[in-house]
């Protein structure tokens, strides 16, 4: 059987196994598009809290509902993810920690502080 006959068509991304590094990396491209699409919603929020104190009580009020929160706990999580993984980028464009098991030990800690750090926002919001 040669070769190419073989190969597979399509990848089934979710049947491979991904190193922890690459998942860091597709979620650090994620939150960086989360934060894009957040910007004009943050800034609209924004005006509301300034434009009246009526306006102010109701985008209160949605934050602290259950969609309000989830969606804030999500920006959250995603600029400090997108943070601690551009450090980890900046580090490797430096020179540092792109040996395999430094690598490995900065993607689980990117992906550990984003999440704890976000988790004691959460309560701390509570």
């Amino acid at each position: 059987m040669s070769m190419r006959a073989a190969r597979p068509y399509h990848l089934d991304l979710f049947r491979i196994r991904q190193p922890i590094g690459a998942w860091v990396s597709i979620l650090h491209r994620l939150s960086g598009a989360v934060l894009a699409l957040a910007v004009p919603v943050l800034l609209y929020a924004f005006m509301l809290s300034l434009r009246s104190e009526p306006d102010f009580d109701r985008l209160i009020a949605f934050l602290q509902g259950g969609v309000g929160h989830s969606l804030l706990l999500g920006t959250i999580w995603a600029t400090l993810h997108h943070l601690l993984a551009g450090l980890r980028h900046l580090g490797f464009d430096l020179g540092r920690g792109a040996q395999r098991a430094r690598a490995r030990q900065t993607a689980l800690a990117c992906l550990v502080l984003g999440v704890g750090l976000t988790g004691a926002i959460a309560i701390w919001m509570m």
